[in-house]
């Protein structure tokens, strides 16, 4: 397994050393061949895209449709030139605003909780300790993949600048310890995804659905008192990102129950609505529903539990 690693290490060093003009111009015969040829998952973004905003006209969501595509490859080839690419120029294609306000919080003592979506280039958000203050450790929770190679290249492309992938499932763990080690941190949490059934504690309206979603970043932030941000990424032009932290909160445990979860997921959607095409929309999100949930489970001393039959 480790030998597939470096050789697919070394297959992306060399790719990320062509110019980046090369690497849109192969996204773009990409684009065509996962559009047009393949029709990647095409039924899964048309039913997502349409239930989303059913106010659009169908030719507004091939429009979408399309914008989102050319996307996807171009993610792609930007991750793989983040492998090699310089700080300086780093620098100049992805831009963060309010870092003062990050570094303000550390400097009093309290860590940060980024919340992210799959939106826009959310990996060159690693970059984020070329500009934070170096008393913080930047880190982000990742759900490892299954395949041990791509496991590692990811870990190495998402790491290179010190910040830190902490598995899903040791994330409370992790961040106890930086507690207890008077270490502050900033850490990203990309809190979109779709729960797994037994993981589902709480619903949101969320374009135009009932929407089961992930709660767990707001436990560990109100069990750490965080300061915490939503992170409005923006694509500048091709290549080109501006990040923006927009101050959720600094009192996390005077929210009630949920209330950070339903903020992050109304800036998520406003952020989606005003530029559709750059959030992930292959992902069959909304196949889990309420109707299935109440059916087949309960909930026991505050656990979800398959129901008797």
């Amino acid at each position: 397994m480790r030998v597939l690693f470096y050789i697919l290490y070394g297959i992306a060093c060399l790719l990320s050393l062509l110019p980046m003009r090369v690497h849109y111009f192969l996204s773009d015969i990409l684009y065509v061949i996962l559009y047009h040829v393949v029709k990647y998952r095409r039924e899964v973004v048309r039913k997502n895209l349409t239930s989303a905003f059913p106010e659009k006209q169908e030719e507004e969501i091939r429009r979408i449709e399309k914008g989102f595509y050319h996307f996807l490859c171009d993610l792609f080839a930007e991750s793989i030139q983040q492998i090699t690419i310089s700080k300086e120029n780093f620098k100049k294609r992805i831009t963060f605003k309010n870092i003062d306000q990050l570094d303000q919080a550390i400097s009093e003592g309290q860590s940060v909780a980024l919340y992210l979506g799959h939106y826009c280039n959310w990996e060159w958000v690693t970059t984020l300790p070329l500009w934070v203050t170096p008393k913080a450790q930047c880190c982000q929770i990742y759900h490892p993949l299954q395949n041990k190679a791509f496991d590692q290249l990811f870990l190495r492309i998402r790491e290179r600048f010190n910040s830190l992938c902490i598995p899903m499932q040791d994330s409370l763990r992790r961040v106890i310890e930086y507690h207890k080690a008077g270490q502050p941190i900033i850490l990203g949490y990309i809190s979109d995804q779709k729960p797994y059934w037994t993981n589902i504690h709480h619903w949101v309206d969320f374009l135009h659905h009932d929407t089961p979603v992930l709660t767990g970043a707001e436990r560990i932030i109100r069990k750490m008192n965080d300061a915490v941000f939503y992170t409005d990424i923006r694509r500048v032009r091709r290549g080109y990102y501006e990040a923006t932290f927009r101050l959720m909160t600094r009192e996390p445990q005077k929210m009630e129950e949920f209330e950070l979860t339903n903020t992050y997921y109304q800036m998520l959607e406003k952020s989606i609505q005003e530029a559709p095409e750059y959030w992930l929309w292959s992902h069959n999100r909304w196949s889990r529903t309420r109707e299935k949930f109440n059916h087949d489970f309960e909930v026991v001393n505050g656990k979800v539990v398959h129901r008797k039959q």
